[in-house]
């Protein structure tokens, strides 16, 4: 369904990134922040879903500053190398910036919504406090975010997390719910990872759930 592009970014770097389109006018634009994994084939798969619910979708490749068109599956190995790129040879700081090139180059298609995944959870969140362009923003199991909780978000924000999910505690959880009261903040019967069909944590009913509320949230916010 969608397609392979690249973006102008900062250094005049060449950002790899996969975009996927709506049959007809766009009702916004929405960007999908990719988990630890890369813009593997579930990632191309929810761009494909938004753009299937008449969004144009992009997901930029923010590993691409490592190497090249990265992809990661879900065995032990590919986890450990996942954490590495993710959180010791990424600079996330050129990743905002990656992401805000992103974010521009899809708002020619309306306003902007931004929706993560694990890692890009995270990015998610920060990218709704410290990027311009954001005009909503639903990150889903976003490891680290509650050492970011006293961050102020532009925009309004829903988050998602699993009530058994090992890497995010439920203290966690709280510590955020705390911190921002006009934070949407929803806790599933489900463990991390809870929305990808590829791996054995996935959870329908929690899935299928949490993206109406996504959608329902990038519905108003977008209009």
């Amino acid at each position: 369904m969608g397609e392979n592009i690249s973006l102008a970014a900062s250094g005049d770097f060449e950002l790899g990134a996969y975009v996927a389109k709506p049959q007809g006018e766009a009702k916004g634009a929405i960007v999908v922040l990719q988990e630890i994994f890369g813009v593997n084939q579930h990632i191309r798969e929810v761009t494909d879903g938004y753009a299937s619910a008449g969004y144009f979708a992009i997901a930029p490749k923010i590993f691409d500053r490592i190497d090249k068109d990265i992809e990661l599956g879900y065995a032990e190995e590919d986890l450990g190398k996942g954490v590495q790129l993710a959180f010791q040879e990424l600079d996330h700081a050129t990743a905002l910036a990656d992401i805000q090139s992103a974010i521009s180059y899809a708002s020619s298609e309306g306003k902007v919504g931004v929706v993560g995944f694990c890692f890009g959870g995270l990015l998610t969140w920060l990218s709704a406090c410290t990027l311009d362009g954001v005009s909503a923003a639903s990150a889903y199991y976003g490891g680290g975010i509650a050492g970011q909780k006293d961050k102020t978000p532009n925009c309004p924000v829903m988050m998602h997390f699993g009530e058994h999910d090992a890497h995010i505690p439920l203290t966690d959880v709280e510590a955020v719910r705390a911190a921002q009261s006009d934070v949407d903040v929803f806790v599933y019967d489900a463990d991390h990872g809870f929305n990808c069909d590829h791996r054995a944590s996935y959870n329908a009913a929690a899935s299928a759930t949490a993206l109406q509320r996504t959608l329902d949230h990038f519905a108003q916010h977008l209009a």
